[in-house]
């Protein structure tokens, strides 16, 4: 599995279980992907480690376990996807330094991902460097596995031009084409907005719907969801746009021309909220209750889990290690 077809790489920073917007975002790709690829499966612990986790470690590590729970609840298959531990990757920090040399902390600024993020944590000048250079680790993430397709969001779009910024740097640099470029993979849907109305649906933020939801959680979720707040009487008309619940629907519901109907009668009046929300309800039940039975299999067997990685992560070593070699050999730096 670790020397065939095109090279995928994609992650998430493990802060707690993936919700709906991870899934429509890039894991539902990522599950079809798997089929066409040599697929890696990133779970980058090392950062939120030294951030947002600091002093609570032990919730790095649980929250590594429940993201690869995600994963293979949603059909991420072990025998065809490569799901590693960023931290238990040597290869990866020793990559990171030398491509640390090819970009300024101008650059680095620059970057609208992390201004986002570094506004949003309230850091001001007090940034962490490893933070900062955020982007670059990710950089050597990518190229570490030359990964030619990346799932993302597009939040995550100028992370993606920063790494093929400093993959040209060093072909340049060694003159010869050791490192490669990848492109983003955006789903239609690239960005999910939360229950709330707000633009992000994010855990942190109290606005997602967790993949291994109750059905309580999910109908409250749902029964709790902006709308149209000028959307009174079920006869007065009723604007769709910004209407999360039809933003749920376009993103989860397969029949198109049904959306399109509701949306029709929604807006000329006599639909009521409670209607649609009903009809949401009913498919995203249907669409986590196998998510959420999976998973509770799993659990049982943590071990296996565990293994999973381990296995995983090793193979990764593998492909990076010959990467990292081709690295130092193109700057000079093997010597035995």
């Amino acid at each position: 599995m670790c020397k065939n077809r095109p090279t995928i790489l994609t992650g998430d920073r493990t802060t707690g279980p993936l919700h709906l917007g991870h899934y429509v975002g890039s894991l539902r790709a990522r599950v079809q992907l798997q089929h066409e690829a040599r697929q890696f499966l990133l779970l980058a612990d090392m950062q939120k480690a030294l951030t947002d986790n600091v002093g609570r470690q032990q919730k790095v590590t649980e929250n590594v376990i429940e993201v690869a729970l995600d994963y293979l609840a949603v059909g991420i298959d072990p025998t065809k996807s490569v799901i590693l531990i960023q931290s238990q990757v040597p290869e990866l920090a020793e990559l990171s330094q030398y491509l640390l040399n090819l970009v300024t902390v101008a650059r680095l600024e620059r970057n609208p991902t992390i201004k986002e993020e570094i506004r949003l944590r309230g850091f001001e000048r007090d940034i962490p460097a490893g933070f900062l250079t955020y982007p670059v680790s990710q950089a050597a993430d990518l190229t570490a596995f030359k990964a030619t397709h990346v799932p993302v969001g597009d939040d995550q779009l100028p992370m993606i031009e920063q790494t093929n910024e400093l993959v040209r740097r060093f072909n340049n640099t060694v003159d010869r084409s050791v490192l490669v470029e990848c492109e983003a993979v955006l789903s239609q849907v690239t960005r999910l907005p939360g229950v709330d109305g707000k633009a992000k649906m994010s855990k942190s933020l109290g606005n997602a719907i967790t993949l291994g939801a109750t059905e309580d959680e999910i109908s409250k979720a749902v029964s709790d969801m902006y709308t149209d707040p000028n959307h009174l009487r079920i006869s007065d008309p009723g604007r769709v746009e910004g209407n999360v619940v039809f933003a749920f629907l376009d993103a989860f519901e397969p029949d198109v021309q049904k959306v399109d109907e509701l949306k029709s009668h929604y807006r000329r009046g006599g639909l009521g909220d409670s209607a649609v929300k009903r009809v949401l309800n009913e498919r995203l039940q249907s669409l986590i209750e196998p998510i959420r039975v999976r998973r509770r299999e799993l659990e049982e067997d943590r071990g296996e889990v565990l293994a999973i990685l381990r296995r995983g992560t090793m193979c990764a070593r593998e492909v990076a290690a010959e990467t990292l070699s081709e690295v130092k050999g193109a700057l000079g730096l093997s010597y035995f």
